[in-house]
């Protein structure tokens, strides 16, 4: 249960949610049936170490929604109150994701990153927030609204994925959102800026793409990078988001401009590892396996990485002083803590 209530789900989000929150993909066994548990503890653990505040439990893999709850509720008794857990709302439809989001509140999750399934074709802002609604209503957990590409509204219903006039109904009739992770229109930085000035002073606005936070937090006040896959650079986006707090932005800058090269090299990286508007999970893994998270493998069907991207990430992170793993690449399929 959250510590709470839901109409007090701003003013907690408000107050507890300051930081950076990583992603946590699922470990396997390596018959890849069933949950790697020592494998999940040390990547909670490391989360806390690398100095995040929270971590999201990623579904978007192979993996059922009983398997993925014991995912979630490891991660919560290994991490007590040292992290808040997100539920990612990511299943295959409605009626799935009602349940899942009740079983993630029991599991110990204290927020939802809500998605949209791919099967959900919306021909209206109404159908947007009929969805929306019914999963908010679901739970007592705050909610993080997400205005995204991925979701293909942009085609039919606005440019900006989610347009602000239907956030506003959302968020007058859903006392529990709580946060926007504010990527609307993506690549374009409107989406936060818009949504910061429309609804900044009730609840809290997340700007989750490291590239942009780090300038744009050093011209306007936002205090939560959420949800993406931080654990790339180990810890240093915690330290560059206190360096931000602290208004030191020349050191802040000067890490900006230390971890270039591999945010040059993650771009032109994308449209090989990202295709299909689903993000590559097997990538991601990778990226926190070079800082030390466990790696391992995942079921099929899962995306691929391959050596040469496996190599270029590598050397990126070198190039920025990250330090990675330079263990065998194949160390990577087998993972840090085998079962």
């Amino acid at each position: 249960m959250p510590s709470y209530k839901r109409n007090e789900a701003r003013d907690w989000a408000r107050e507890r949610l300051v930081g950076v929150i990583s992603c946590t993909i699922p470990s396997f066994t390596q018959d890849l049936k069933a949950i790697n548990e020592k494998a999940i503890r040390h990547d909670t653990r490391l989360a806390i170490e690398h100095g995040f505040m929270g971590t999201l439990g990623v579904s978007e893999v192979s993996i059922t929604l009983a398997e993925y709850l014991d995912f979630l509720a490891l991660m919560k008794d290994e991490a007590g109150d040292r992290l808040v857990i997100l539920h990612h709302a990511s299943w295959n439809d409605l009626a799935q994701n009602i349940e899942a989001v009740r079983g993630a509140e029991a599991a110990g999750a204290e927020l939802v990153l809500l998605s949209y399934p791919p099967n959900f074709y919306p021909q209206s802002e109404q159908d947007i927030y009929d969805y929306t609604k019914a999963v908010c209503d679901a739970t007592d957990l705050a909610v993080m609204l997400f205005p995204m590409y991925l979701w293909g509204f942009s085609s039919r219903i606005h440019p900006s994925d989610i347009p602000t006039p239907l956030i506003r109904r959302l968020i007058d009739d859903c006392p529990n959102i709580a946060v926007i992770k504010a990527e609307g229109g993506f690549p374009s930085i409107q989406s936060v800026i818009e949504c910061d000035r429309l609804f900044g002073k009730e609840v809290v606005i997340s700007m989750p793409i490291e590239g942009e936070f780090i300038p744009l937090a050093q011209i306007m006040p936002i205090q939560l990078s959420a949800t993406s896959d931080h654990e790339f650079w180990g810890p240093l986006m915690p330290q560059v988001f206190n360096l931000l707090r602290e208004g030191d932005f020349e050191a802040a800058t000067e890490i900006y401009w230390r971890m270039h090269p591999a945010r040059k090299a993650r771009t032109l990286l994308r449209p090989q590892l990202h295709g299909g508007n689903f993000i590559n999970r097997q990538a991601w893994k990778f990226q926190g396996w070079l800082q030390g998270y466990n790696g391992g493998p995942l079921r099929m069907p899962t995306q691929r990485i391959h050596d040469p991207q496996m190599l270029a990430l590598r050397k990126a992170a070198i190039d920025s002083g990250l330090n990675p793993s330079m263990d065998p690449l194949s160390e990577f399929f087998i993972g840090r803590h085998p079962v």
